[in-house]
């Protein structure tokens, strides 16, 4: 994510991360994953828009504290990166639960059109792809992302070459395991889910 921060100094740039793959995560609401999205955006800004603390003290009175909608997540989401640009990365999107998956795409769909400066980065398996279009409403493009056949044997190699017991596989072995592996592999994609260029 490095490059990413450092794309553009000469503009106010936020990059905010989701990542599904991990176990706890699996479970996460939408409200979670935006919410968590939002804290980060909110937490690089040096000074917290009026209208969005206004906002939260106005829930905090309201629900004795209980978590934000999704519109109100929303809301605050079009509001700050209207003023600043805001990519959004979710990886591993397919480890979330179906039905909460479409209910943050449908959250992103509202919060993506609406500030010119806002971007979906995502990646996951290719089963998740009709729906990223549909939800995003074709508002993006996808690219296909595979390990080569090379690059397979290669990784397997340097892990071989770290091994501190590498009497353990001989070569016959790692063939076999190359073999197998490239066998089940899927193929991932990585789709851009956003309006016009990607930044």
């Amino acid at each position: 994510m490095d490059p990413l921060h450092d794309w553009d100094r000469g503009q106010i740039f936020a990059v905010v991360c989701f990542y599904f793959g991990l176990a706890p995560q699996k479970e996460q609401p939408p409200t979670g994953t935006l919410g968590s999205l939002l804290k980060q955006v909110v937490g690089g800004l040096e000074e917290i828009p009026e209208e969005i603390a206004e906002a939260l003290r106005d829930q905090k009175k309201v629900t004795s504290g209980r978590e934000l909608r999704l519109p109100d997540i929303a809301k605050m989401f079009q509001t700050i990166s209207a003023s600043q640009l805001t990519l959004i990365c979710i990886d591993a999107l397919d480890e979330c639960v179906p039905e909460y998956r479409l209910k943050l795409l449908d959250s992103l769909r509202e919060i993506v059109p609406k500030p010119p400066v806002a971007r979906i980065f995502a990646t996951g398996e290719p089963h998740i792809l009709d729906e990223i279009e549909k939800r995003l409403a074709g508002r993006g493009g996808v690219l296909s992302a595979g390990a080569s056949k090379d690059d397979i044997i290669r990784y397997i190699r340097a892990g071989r070459s770290m091994d501190t017991t590498p009497e353990a596989m001989d070569s016959g072995l790692e063939l076999g395991i190359s073999k197998n592996i490239l066998e089940t592999i899927s193929e991932m994609y990585v789709g851009a889910g956003a309006l016009g260029n990607l930044l």
